[in-house]
């Protein structure tokens, strides 16, 4: 099950459109992975059956648009099937004395609400595990079970991977970023978060920061020749941007730069989205982006 959160906050046309780059994003990213998947959706949701489902997840962890990953066991809606399934989910988890909440969601009509089901569902594993004396803990939880009912199929899972989340690559404009260290690269995954196209020209520091996460990320961006002499980095970036047709350039700029390299770049739109961060938030950002990457 993957989660777009951002996206279903769109008008309808723009919705369907962000959704339809969303879709073609995530099969070229399993095709690039050298496998396949297959896709259906509901508001608010896609899901995606593959054949290995910790590749998969490593997958789509770095498709921007996804907020968050879950692996699921599908079912029909009935209360039996739903009883048996979350027992059979839960059973490796059941350590004695465990604390564990069911979060229930259901949209659709059926003859019970939430909250009965979760009520259920918890009573249903105190009697099942009761020689592993588990605790209902709706506050701390060591174990969550969530089930989501949508209609006549149900959902059932035990945690959520984070995704980079923003929107799709693609939707937005094209730039163009100079990437010479972790803040560069941070601006470059900033606006590709946005759902902009960036061509990459790195210094040799940062040739292992686009190899190694902001290709994962993107496995078709322009990737320059390496600029060993940061006093021509802003003019060949200048021409990278030229020939990949970007609206715009990333540096890494402290606020008293900025117009200066306004006043260079002319009608291009000059960004620096890391303007206003220290380096360690700088390199927590960085960090998070590359825990994603993989």
């Amino acid at each position: 099950m993957v989660r777009y959160g951002e996206l279903a906050l769109k008008s309808a046309p723009v919705r369907r459109e962000f959704e339809r780059a969303l879709r073609k994003n995530i099969v070229d990213h399993f095709a690039v992975a050298g496998t396949s998947c297959r896709l259906r959706s509901d508001r608010g949701h896609l899901y995606v059956e593959a054949d290995e489902a910790s590749a998969a997840i490593r997958i789509l962890r770095r498709v921007f648009g996804v907020t968050s990953v879950s692996e699921v066991v599908e079912i029909a809606t009935e209360r039996a099937a739903i009883r048996a399934a979350v027992l059979a989910l839960v059973g490796g988890h059941m350590k004695t004395g465990v604390r564990f909440a069911v979060r229930a969601r259901r949209t659709g009509q059926h003859d019970f609400t939430s909250q009965e089901l979760a009520a259920a569902l918890g009573g249903d594993i105190l009697e099942a595990f009761g020689d592993r004396s588990p605790k209902v803990d709706l506050e701390t939880p060591e174990l969550e079970v969530f089930v989501e009912v949508r209609d006549t199929r149900t959902y059932l899972y035990t945690g959520r991977e984070p995704g980079p989340g923003g929107l799709p690559l693609g939707v937005a404009g094209r730039v163009a970023a100079l990437v010479d260290g972790p803040r560069g690269a941070l601006g470059a995954y900033l606006l590709m978060k946005r759902g902009c196209h960036c061509a990459l020209l790195p210094t040799g520091s940062g040739r292992a920061l686009v190899d190694q996460v902001l290709l994962r990320f993107d496995p078709h961006a322009r990737v320059g020749e390496p600029v060993s002499d940061l006093a021509e980095a802003e003019a060949r970036l200048e021409r990278l941007a030229d020939e990949t047709r970007a609206d715009g350039v990333v540096l890494a700029l402290a606020v008293d730069d900025y117009p200066a390299a306004k006043a260079r770049g002319g009608e291009r739109v000059v960004f620096s989205p890391t303007v206003g961060f220290g380096d360690e938030e700088v390199d927590a950002r960085w960090l998070a982006a590359a825990r994603l990457a993989g």
